[in-house]
């Protein structure tokens, strides 16, 4: 990995430098101006309650021939996701955009916020969203980061109302697919070989449909040259992002199964980055039996994040419950893996408790399962009747199975 990585520049003071440094001033003060313009937009349409962002931003960046299209897919499918990535290059495309540009115009950063902003509002986004294509340059950058701001913001003003819940953890994913400029420009000249074969066999039989071919995808040297920009663009946008965000640097030099591999290295699920905070709070007490693999990730950090909002006392009573009761159990059990634990207590009368000691299980990496059985106890013999009164006791039987402790065995 270290081998992909751009060479450190030396830092060298110019003249040029100080002129930089004002520039970028401007662009900072042009990306407030911006921001506060779009997001007193949206306060007025939409309303503060209505201005829930997606729980997780995958911003996907990557050189030409990285494989961004290719393993798009694939990142969503990892992350539990369902929805279609937003290209913001697409989004140019829109009616709104359309209209901006027919007007004559331009589709500048304020634009491409606006337009991008409200994208995010939409509720097939509410769980997690892949943005392909931004941010792009500083004005951009820094939008971001005022995004952010409001959007915790937000959080702290609702997080003890009734509308909590909707106002959750957002995290930021910054997640680079790089190739070295070797591998990208064979990989666009490959992508036109294949481009022009299908359009020629299209034209040839008149069956198919036509696709866009790039001047880059045909021409060594443009192909250099857009690998160049993206290096000094797009790759510095999210360079600019490495200190703030949570930043995922993939090597896509391989094959699909490596660069696959690669990609779930550096998406295994860390509980820190994802619950809120309050609610990591109360499960720290519970050992993490392995890194895990969540189905339904996040319906289930949905669930655990609902009863730490809204049923915070029960919900504190079934983790002490589990971490007095039950963990000691598995601690003696680390080497088999499997601890079977029988309890009367009456905690678990409460289906809603014993979901919740369910969910949070599988939060830390087990697996348990749990069964009632109900055994009749004589209280009281009627000697008139000759009937036997009794009780019935309830026995909570858990299975709790996770990866045990291998001994290993000199021979």
């Amino acid at each position: 990995m270290d081998k992909l990585s751009p060479p450190p520049a030396t830092p060298v003071s110019t003249p040029a430098d100080s002129a930089a440094a004002r520039h970028q001033d401007l662009e900072i003060k042009d990306a407030h101006l911006i921001f506060s313009a779009v997001w007193e937009g949206l306060e007025t349409d939409l309303g503060r309650k209505a201005l829930r962002f997606p729980k997780e931003i995958i911003l996907l960046g990557g050189a030409p021939g990285s494989g961004k299209g290719t393993n798009t897919n694939f990142i969503l499918k990892a992350r539990g996701l369902t929805c279609e990535p937003i290209v913001v290059s697409t989004l140019l495309d829109t009616p709104e955009a359309r209209r901006i540009k027919d007007s004559g115009g331009m589709v500048g950063d304020r634009e491409v916020i606006n337009l991008l902003f409200r994208r995010l509002l939409e509720p097939q986004f509410r769980d997690g969203v892949i943005l392909d294509g931004f941010p792009r340059t500083k004005v951009q950058v820094e939008c971001l980061k005022l995004l952010v701001e409001h959007i915790q913001a937000l959080r702290r003003e609702f997080y003890h109302t009734s509308l909590g819940i909707n106002f959750r953890q957002t995290i930021i994913h910054i997640m680079v697919l790089f190739v070295d400029e070797h591998t990208s420009v064979e990989r666009q000249l490959k992508r036109g070989m294949e481009l022009k074969n299908h359009n020629d066999k299209v034209r040839r039989t008149g069956v198919g449909e036509l696709l866009e071919e790039r001047a880059t995808d045909h021409d060594a040297a443009l192909a250099k040259r857009r690998y160049l920009v993206f290096k000094e663009q797009t790759w510095d946008a999210l360079q600019s992002l490495k200190e703030i965000f949570h930043y995922h640097f993939i090597n896509a030099q391989g094959d699909v199964r490596e660069v696959e591999q690669n990609i779930l290295n550096e998406l295994q699920y860390q509980s820190t980055l994802e619950l809120d905070s309050r609610t990591h709070d109360i499960l720290r007490v519970i050992p993490v039996a392995s890194e895990i693999v969540i189905h339904a990730r996040q319906e289930m950090v949905k669930r655990l994040d609902a009863y730490a909002f809204e049923q915070a006392d029960l919900f504190a009573r079934v983790v002490g419950f589990i971490d007095k009761k039950i963990v000691p159990i598995i601690i003696r059990h680390a080497i088999s893996g499997v601890a079977l634990v029988n309890t009367e207590d009456a905690i678990l009368d409460d289906p809603v408790a014993l979901a919740m000691l369910i969910d949070v299980f599988s939060e830390r990496g087990y697996h348990a399962a749990v069964d009632l059985h109900r055994i009749e106890i004589p209280e009281r013999f009627d000697l008139a009747t000759g009937l036997i009164k009794c009780r019935v006791k309830k026995v909570y039987r858990i299975q709790i199975r996770f990866n045990g402790s291998e001994i290993r065995r000199g021979n």
